[in-house]
């Protein structure tokens, strides 16, 4: 029983998550590996992030979560004394039943789901114990109040029409987003959460989460466990991005689904329109390196699965070896005894497009007179998962439809279309498969589907058998829209909306010579039999390991609020630079090297006044009038701004445009680099420059004295990458010839000589102090940005080299907790700040002693 009032539930939504107190249950027989009792864990607030605490179990176990339980529900009543009892059985037609078949047999599998039934409060621990001791399930009892408007609200209403292309234009079509509902799917999801936590070892578990009904459950597991091992599999479409963006809780979404470390997908277009979601509102762009894509998140690499799921064999081949199939397959070959059957098994949908279907079959018969009286369409509709108005309003069309054709095409003891509107087993269903000449799909918008495959395992028969041995034939008309089209390279593929091009492939499907029909049924029942639900849990779950292989070298930290939570991954060497370390170190040092990016590091990226403050100007000073250090700016700015910035530093050296430019002092002249003075190729990279910029809206060229740079981050996301790709191409084809280095960074192509970057001007730093032996014992190097790791690595080499002394005072420092080369990092340029004016009072202090001594 909840014991807490869903009062507040936009607390929730905002991402304030207040504890759900439930009762204790004793009945669980695994020990909780967090210090605290449930009540505690249960508090986001007073929780323990990271999962430090040693496992008690060996074997790795699998939680399965998904919305619904595998679990057939019946409640009896005694006819003599009136009392009530539950019966219980596994759900053989639940895909998560048989996601087990594909993992190591001694790996235990525990389900948590809610039961298609309702369940009494005061029964909800008696069951509770019941599914977990017989079935290993774990129930999670939704309130009333909550279920509703999270099932038949948020998901059925919002999360399923968006993801099948249906956006909701008015208020009386599709309806307007309710934060209503919002709220209680995230109440329902941390209900979720809540029935996991009871059972995990956070060190040992993995975690495979499904579907759209949990889509932010990642958010609730990841903030108690920085560490656990969490895949997502999506089992309906997911739209693209100019669909998806319309959802007003979009990045909310996003960013709780980035909280596993595996996502996986029935097709690469449903897995292009979610990278395409991450790339246009979190920035966040994909690599892919030998056959894995991967998105990059803080330092987490998120993998992205694409596989369809299968159907299971062993089911199927046992449901064709029951007497009563066999006995019902006679039966429906007497009833339509010379009679072409065309077979569609659709559930009661909006997106189903069976009216679609059912008007093709008309066009069919009415463009080919012949097939009247001898082509059978038998449509099976199973029961509606939702419910609404416009459900009804398909159900009736439906049945308009076909009681229309048949009145019009129909002749004594012939129906065009035969309506199953009854609920089928899957005894019965198979029947009508092994009779059937074609299998019909005509969905608008589907996940998968499973329907052809399981049509395609029943006409073969079972394996073994005689006639399992000898030739079979099948034919399958599939919508290119749906999941498993991709998969039936043999099928006749369709747009369902072209009623014409449906009703001519429905013809052709019946029509093609029996060889034709043999060689498309082999090609598919070799993929089918082969790619089963085992195969499909298998393959997921070993990219799941795969990809959680490292989760506890790294060390990691979670950071963020509400749904912007998410869990920093860094190398364990990486830590944050210590005030009182680095001090200490500047206090011994007599040889110091100071080595400062400028945006990013001492000057905000975000700001829009790109001039140092005079705070900034006095602090480098103090730095750089102690004759104890040697003091650089690195930039990739132009030399005049920064020579014109730092202008009351006359001791400051400035490294401008990478390196290219460099001034030791503001006396001396700038030097520039002795390689590459010719510039001749800017004349040959401006011109391609200028073509991508005029075909790019948003694009521009930055041109410097030593470079030329292409920015891209005002254009489109998706043709900005594209065209810097293609311009990338371009350039190195161009230019192969040149002295020249072609780069891609953040939003940018850049062109510059070959041999510039901010590496070799630390090279040349640390070689100066070293000739005039003045060998560095103190090292700072502080930068934000993928240019900056070049003087990383040369702080490594250097050191190597014997040029800097091999000691503790080496402080290569990156701003912002990210995978970097540094072994340090500050979190933003406040703490930069800080941490110079704290070296410069040190600086200040030495003069001022030795003024005093002499």
């Amino acid at each position: 029983m909840i014991s807490k009032s869903y009062a507040n539930l936009l607390d929730l939504a905002n991402g304030n998550f207040p504890a759900i107190e439930e009762p204790r249950r004793k009945m669980l027989p695994r020990t909780l590996t967090v210090p605290g009792v449930l009540s505690e864990i249960d508090d986001d607030q007073a929780r323990s992030v990271s999962s430090d605490a040693q496992s008690t179990i060996i074997a790795d176990r699998l939680i399965v979560v998904a919305n619904q339980l595998p679990i057939k529900a019946v409640r009896k009543i005694d006819d003599v004394t009136g009392e009530s009892s539950w019966s219980f059985s596994w759900d053989e037609n639940s895909l998560y039943k048989h996601i087990k078949d594909g993992l190591p047999e001694e790996m235990e599998v525990i389900y948590v789901g809610s039961l298609r039934a309702d369940v009494e409060a005061s029964e909800q621990d008696d069951i509770s114990q019941i599914l977990l001791e017989r079935f290993k399930c774990v129930p999670a009892f939704i309130p009333p109040s909550i279920l509703d408007k999270y099932y038949h609200g948020f998901c059925k209403q919002h999360l399923w029409p968006l993801f099948h292309y249906r956006l909701p234009f008015s208020a009386s079509h599709g309806g307007r987003f309710d934060r209503a509902l919002w709220e209680a799917y995230v109440a329902a999801n941390k209900i979720f959460s809540q029935k996991v936590i009871e059972v995990i070892n956070p060190d040992d578990d993995y975690v495979w989460i499904h579907d759209y009904h949990l889509m932010v459950l990642p958010t609730f597991l990841r903030r108690h466990f920085n560490r656990l091992r969490m895949g997502f599999f999506l089992h309906s479409p997911f739209p693209s991005s100019e669909i998806y963006r319309t959802l007003p809780v979009r990045e909310e979404i996003l960013k709780a689904l980035l909280n596993v470390d595996l996502l996986g997908f029935h097709t690469f277009d449903y897995a292009r329109h979610f990278l395409s979601c991450c790339s246009r509102m979190l920035g966040l762009e994909y690599e892919s390196k030998r056959g894995y894509i991967g998105l990059e998140y803080y330092g987490r690499t998120i993998g992205i699965k694409i596989m369809p799921s299968g159907i299971h064999m062993g089911q199927i081949e046992l449901v064709l070896k029951q007497s009563d199939k066999e006995t019902r397959v006679r039966e429906l070959v007497q009833e339509f005894q010379g009679k072409m059957v065309l077979l569609g098994v659709d559930d009661l949908d909006t997106f189903k497009g069976v009216n679609l279907k059912v008007l093709a079959m008309e066009q069919m018969l009415k463009s080919h007179r012949g097939w009247v009286g001898r082509a059978v369409l038998v449509q099976i509709l199973n029961p509606a998962r939702g419910k609404g108005r416009d459900v009804e309003e398909i159900e009736a069309e439906i049945r308009d439809s076909v009681s229309r054709i048949n009145q019009e095409l129909g002749l004594p003891g012939y129906t065009p279309i035969v309506l199953i509107d009854r609920p089928l087993t899957l005894t019965e269903k198979a029947a009508y498969y092994t009779i059937s000449e074609a299998a019909i799909v005509t969905a608008v918008r589907d996940g998968m589907n499973l329907t052809p495959y399981e049509y395609v395992v029943c006409r073969q028969g079972i394996r073994g058998s005689d006639s399992s041995n000898s030739p079979q034939k099948s034919m399958l008309v599939v919508s290119e829209f749906v999941g498993c089209s991709p998969s039936l390279s043999g099928a006749i593929r369709v747009n369902p909306w072209n009623v014409d091009a449906t009703a001519e492939a429905m013809y052709e499907a019946i029509s093609v010579p029996d060889f034709e029909k043999q060689m498309r049924h082999e090609k598919h029942y070799k993929y089918v039999s082969t790619h089963d639900v085992g195969y499909w849990s298998r393959s997921f779950f070993q990219d799941l390991e795969r990809t959680c292989a490292d989760h506890f070298r790294r060390r990691c930290w979670g950071i963020g609020l509400g749904f912007g939570f998410r869990v920093v991954a860094l190398d364990p060497m990486f830590r944050k630079l210590s005030t009182d370390a680095i001090m200490d170190a500047y206090g011994r040092a007599k040889n110091r090297a100071i080595l400062l990016d400028y945006d990013g590091t001492i000057m905000p990226q975000s700001s829009i006044i790109k001039r140092p403050s005079n705070e900034v100007i006095s602090i480098i000073n103090r730095l750089c009038n102690d004759p104890k250090n040697m003091v650089f700016v690195v930039s990739g700015r132009g030399k005049e701004d920064l020579a014109k910035w730092f202008a009351p530093c006359e001791k400051l050296g400035i490294a401008a445009e990478h390196g290219y430019f460099m001034r030791w002092q503001a006396d001396k002249e700038w030097e520039t680099s002795t390689q590459n003075a010719s510039f001749g190729w800017m004349h040959m990279a401006e011109p391609v420059m200028n073509l991508y910029t005029e075909a790019t809206d948003g694009s521009s060229i930055e041109r410097k004295e030593s470079a030329l740079v292409w920015h891209f981050q005002d254009a489109d996301p998706g043709f900005g990458s594209a065209q810097a790709k293609e311009m990338l191409d371009h350039l190195e084809s161009v230019l192969a010839n040149e002295p020249v280095v072609v780069k891609s960074g953040q939003h940018i192509v850049e062109v510059k000589p070959q041999g510039v970057t901010k590496g070799s001007v630390a090279e040349k730093i640390f070689a100066s102090m070293f000739k005039d032996e003045r060998r560095a014992d103190f090292v700072l190097c502080v930068g934000d940005d993928r240019s900056d790791e070049d003087m990383f690595v040369m702080i490594g080499d250097a050191i190597k080299a014997g040029v800097i002394l091999n000691n503790k005072s080496v402080f290569a420092c990156t701003v912002g907790q990210k995978p970097s080369r540094a072994e340090y990092y500050l979190d933003d340029t406040v703490e930069v700040i800080n941490m110079l004016e704290n070296l410069g009072d040190i600086s200040s202090e030495e003069e001022y002693d030795s003024e005093s001594s002499s």
